[in-house]
């Protein structure tokens, strides 16, 4: 958790900050008897030099990133999900000519749950085509270049810059 070492009113412009993205707008809320924007402007500035107010801003917004991203167990939790039809949503239905419900906890579609399963498939490698490739003879890929000079070197260099 993150430590308390910012005032209340430090703690209210950190968060504003992140809500709004705009230090002056954030310091304002955060200090409202401050009117004037070039006030604002300055100590806002100076509060984000803060040592403990930029640490906590930065911790925040790690927290909120996590809690905002699905990472890969979640995605694959969720594909699996919907590819055994365990999952619900609310689907537009027509009833009549120019008339459509909305179905709640409709079950997916038969097309939902097998690009599911596709995607799914994908993750596992398990669509990939195997080809068996035989090589005859050998492959030789030593190259000396030591014995060359610098220019020798800018040589080679540039001519296969030129065959690209």
């Amino acid at each position: 958790m993150i430590e308390r070492k910012l005032t209340l009113k430090q703690q209210a412009f950190a968060d504003n900050y992140i809500e709004l993205g705009n230090a002056t707008e954030a310091y304002k809320r955060a200090y409202p008897n401050v009117k004037r924007d070039e006030t604002a402007r300055a100590a806002s500035s100076r509060m984000l030099t803060n040592v403990n107010v930029k640490s906590y801003i930065e911790n925040r917004m790690e927290e909120l990133k996590s809690e905002r991203v699905a990472d890969q167990q979640e995605i694959l939790e969720l594909l699996t999900s919907i590819a055994r039809g365990e999952t619900t949503a609310a689907t537009l239905r027509s009833v009549d000519v120019g008339v459509q419900t909305i179905d709640e906890d409709m079950p997916p579609t038969m097309g939902e749950r097998i690009k599911a399963a596709e995607l799914l498939g994908k993750r596992h490698a398990m669509w990939t085509e195997k080809q068996e490739v035989g090589i005859t003879g050998t492959i030789d890929n030593k190259v000396d270049f030591s014995g060359l000079s610098t220019e020798e070197l800018r040589a080679i260099a540039n001519s296969k810059r030129r065959t690209d």
